[in-house]
């Protein structure tokens, strides 16, 4: 779907990434209803930070109230998929205002976190880890 067909579906699109775990997020206007996967923010995340973290990018910029964000999530943990379903938050909000652009890169929420799980390499119990050395 190009941009000028998900403006006129209603819905703005944002997409986030972080680990393993891939946020579809869309943002439309209205009193800031916030659904992850058909259930809830609060039943969604048990914990307040990763609820706080998936929506800081709408507190940062006070439009809390203002939309409404519906979220489809998948792989990663908790903070994986919070912190992805951040970005997607921001690249929504940037799609929707491009002035809004400025102060969310500035603070880091346009930023992807391009860590991953190092792998495993052969001869060795992990990614760096080296099996007990014994002299005798």
């Amino acid at each position: 779907m190009a941009p000028a067909d998900r403006k006129t579906a209603g819905y703005i699109w944002g997409t986030g990434r972080r680990k393993t775990a891939t946020a579809r997020v869309r943002i439309r206007p209205g009193q800031g209803q916030f659904v992850i996967n058909g259930r809830p923010l609060k039943e969604y995340f048990p914990t307040e930070v990763c609820r706080k973290a998936a929506i800081s990018p709408l507190t940062f910029v006070k439009m809390e109230n203002t939309f409404d964000v519906f979220v489809n999530v998948r792989g990663g943990g908790t903070t994986g998929q919070a912190e992805a379903i951040r970005l997607g938050v921001a690249r929504a909000l940037v799609e929707y205002d491009q002035n809004l652009e400025k102060g969310l890169r500035e603070e880091g929420y346009l930023t992807r976190d391009p860590r991953k799980v190092e792998r495993k390499k052969y001869g060795r119990p992990g990614a760096r880890k080296r099996f007990q050395y014994s002299k005798r």
